[in-house]
């Protein structure tokens, strides 16, 4: 009995890791593929949400036909999303460009309204485009989130950064920990495009 109740777990495990490997961006994952009918929702005022009818911008759209350095961090006004993360973004802006590079992306598990403010507060809303990722998916769909509900986050996005071709990862950093700030800056991918 215990045997067949080893081999039933074993079996259970191997599944998961079978899905989660399958769930898993990597480089080579079509994001618009990875997290269908996911939409993000633009940085904007509480009036402009409502003027919008609080609309959403879906994934297919923010991808295809562009190329597009994307990164993804824990979270609004946290210390190294704050003082590193996005101005290593916003202070080489004129080299994405330089690069080909459509737009440049920050998205977080956070409401469109916190990612306004934020974007606002580090003067980066006109180099970078901020979206909220308000309920997780677009991370649940990539294998992106994490856990930091012991720093009184909860369910929050890895610290990581891609550059994005048509749709398709071209360069994937996902940093070993969220307070590390050692593979997903913007001077690391800018030579990696």
């Amino acid at each position: 009995m215990a045997s067949a109740m080893l081999k039933r777990t074993t079996m259970i495990k191997s599944m998961v890791q079978s899905l989660r490997s399958y769930a898993s961006v990597s480089v080579g994952t079509d994001l618009t593929v990875a997290a269908p009918n996911v939409s993000l929702q633009k940085a904007r005022s509480w009036d402009e949400g409502v003027s919008s009818k609080f609309s959403t911008t879906p994934v297919k759209d923010i991808f295809k036909g562009k190329k597009v350095v994307i990164f993804g961090l824990p979270g609004a006004y946290t210390g190294v999303c704050s003082m590193q993360h996005v101005p290593s973004y916003k202070n080489n802006i004129d080299k994405f460009k330089a690069k080909g590079i459509d737009s440049v992306i920050c998205v977080a598990v956070n409401d469109p309204y916190v990612m306004n403010g934020w974007a606002e507060k580090l003067q980066a809303k006109e180099a970078i485009e901020f979206y909220g990722d308000f309920d997780g998916s677009f991370h649940k769909n990539l294998d992106l989130t994490i856990d930091l509900s012991a720093a009184l986050l909860g369910p929050r996005s890895h610290r990581w950064s891609a550059y994005v071709d048509d749709g398709n990862v071209k360069v994937l950093n996902v940093e070993e920990a969220p307070s590390d700030f050692k593979v997903s800056g913007g001077d690391v991918i800018l030579g990696q495009i």
